[in-house]
């Protein structure tokens, strides 16, 4: 178990945003009783189970922890195939896009970097269009290949990026939270970002974005969610990351700009598909993928900054 002194109080800040939050949920409902508030209870109530899950990942063993993000690539990936159109042809071919994710995760427990980054984007990419080749079905193949590569590298490779973020050692040059405080940075920034974008939005958002694509996105509530991200990445950088002012600033900037990138990436692909969600697994929020979106965009470029200037 992971009892850095450091990583519990940010865990127990983390609650304790947690708690603020539902008080004033609870007061809300309580002043305003007429309005329905049915969607935000929910989202309230699912992310107590979120951080529940999120905490005892970062606190248990590293090999819990790997597990736990596999499942989450596979309840990804999962979602995504089940509202992807699919040939016939290709069932036997998302067998072996299912498969990759424990091999993915495997390298990663074994800090095989070489492996752990090209294994996706190389060697199942072209194992994937030779077992389709092999099926021998030209009809839809293009679209085929592309849904099924997208599912991937999105749902795989890019998640299993915060799996390696706990592999990387403390460099010594900075306070000892090692891969978790720097997992915990990401994904605090990563959805408070998400929530910043929300907030700042609903107060003061006028001018719309990508009208088509997400039409409650403002910039108002883009940069102001970017300024907010910036703000506590910063302030958190001193204790759970190596990095110096600049970088801490650049960092949050790179989390609240591609957080919003990877939202409406797959808000456009769920336009596409004429869908709202993907699943109704979490309550109030959609599915598992339709709560990592912003993730499958900033875990892969937050590591390779970190693994640029730190490694």
């Amino acid at each position: 178990m992971n009892d850095n002194p450091v990583l519990l109080a940010a865990v127990g800040g983390l609650w304790g945003l947690l708690f603020v939050a539902s008080l004033l949920v609870f007061a809300l409902v309580r002043l305003k009783p007429d309005r329905d508030y049915a969607e935000l209870i929910a989202r309230t109530q699912s992310w107590w189970v979120m951080i529940g899950a999120f905490s005892v990942m970062l606190l248990a063993s590293r090999n819990v922890a790997l597990i736990f993000l596999a499942i989450v690539s596979f309840l990804a990936l999962k979602e995504y195939f089940s509202r992807i159109p699919t040939r016939r042809a290709d069932r036997r071919v998302l067998f072996w896009a299912y498969l990759a994710i424990p091999l993915q995760y495997y390298w990663i427990s074994g800090n095989w970097y070489g492996m752990f980054i090209i294994f996706i984007p190389v060697y199942m990419f072209l194992f994937i269009a030779l077992r389709m080749i092999i099926a021998q079905k030209t009809d839809g193949f293009l679209q085929a290949a592309a849904t099924i590569h997208w599912g991937m590298m999105t749902c795989i490779f890019s998640i299993s990026h915060a799996a390696y973020l706990l592999m990387l050692p403390d460099t010594g040059t900075w306070g000892a939270t090692g891969g978790a405080g720097l997992l915990f940075y990401l994904v605090f920034l990563t959805q408070f970002n998400d929530v910043g974008q929300y907030v700042w939005g609903k107060m003061f958002g006028r001018h719309k974005v990508l009208p088509i694509v997400s039409p409650n996105k403002t910039w108002e509530g883009l940069v102001g969610g970017v300024v907010t991200t910036v703000f506590f990445a910063v302030l958190l950088a001193p204790y759970l990351t190596p990095f110096n002012f600049t970088h801490a600033i650049m960092t949050g900037a790179l989390i609240g700009l591609f957080g919003f990138i990877g939202d409406v990436s797959i808000s456009a692909i769920k336009r596409d598909l004429g869908i709202k969600d993907f699943s109704s697994l979490i309550p109030g929020h959609g599915g598992v993928l339709d709560r990592v979106d912003s993730l499958t965009f900033t875990v892969p470029l937050f590591f390779h900054f970190m693994h640029y200037f730190y490694y």
